[in-house]
């Protein structure tokens, strides 16, 4: 069964959507993340998304005391990301209840420290971030373009042993129109042992089954869930009838 983890995406510690990463197109959902997470774990989820969109934009953790809050408020497994450039950011993270954290823009701009992140905490909790658009990488909250195309980087950190990949379609995100799922199955192709967490685009329960179909290991959702084109309720009924 494919692992459904809703997103809680954070500005001035509330929870927002923003539409392709367009700081200027955000949303407000709720004024209170610890609400939004305990309404996703009575639902009976056990994992989120969380993401510091200030600390993306600011390139450091600006958002700690909210994971803290969710962390410790709920029994939920959060993988955090944005704004973690430095050994205190990712400290930090792990510190305030992070169980696994989410890097991009290092993984592009300091290889080295990426790697030696991945060398001390393990690949089962740091997960690869591959922001996407038009075939290369984006850094630092999908404001910068790079040099790197998607396919060539993923091979660069299997290779040092990855073992997780969140991948988003930038231009998919937030946009309802459905996830770019050839994309998800071309990587799974090339890397069949890779978790691949599929990120952008969802807008209904049967884009997350036709992502599982296609073998990928998880997916993560937001927008779909605040404008209940998901409704948590679908949710529940899913991970009950498909739970193993």
């Amino acid at each position: 069964m494919i692992r459904i983890i809703p997103a809680i995406d954070i500005i001035d510690g509330k929870c927002v959507r923003l539409s392709q990463g367009d700081y200027d197109r955000k949303k407000v959902y709720s004024e209170s993340v610890v609400e939004i997470a305990k309404q996703f774990e009575k639902a009976g989820i056990e994992h989120i998304h969380v993401v510091d969109l200030d600390g993306a934009k600011s390139k450091h953790i600006v958002n700690a005391k909210a994971l803290k809050d969710i962390a410790s408020e709920t029994g939920l497994e959060i993988d955090f990301g944005g704004g973690i450039k430095t050994d205190e950011d990712i400290n930090i993270a792990f510190q305030n209840g992070a169980k696994q954290v989410t890097i991009g823009s290092i993984a592009v701009q300091r290889r080295d420290l990426f790697l030696s992140w991945l060398k001390k905490y393990g690949a089962d909790r740091i997960i690869l971030g591959a922001d996407m658009k038009d075939g290369f990488i984006s850094v630092n909250g999908w404001k910068k373009g790079s040099s790197e195309a998607l396919i060539p980087f993923l091979e660069s950190y299997v290779k040092e042993g990855v073992k997780l990949v969140l991948c988003t379609d930038i231009s998919k995100d937030g946009m309802l129109q459905g996830p770019t799922v050839q994309l998800y199955k071309d990587i799974m192709t090339q890397f069949p042992t890779l978790k691949l967490i599929a990120s952008g685009g969802v807008s209904s329960m049967k884009d997350i089954e036709e992502l599982d179909k296609a073998g990928i290991y998880a997916v993560v959702t937001g927008k779909a869930i605040y404008e209940n084109k998901i409704t948590l309720e679908e949710i529940t009924h899913y991970i009950k009838t498909h739970k193993n």
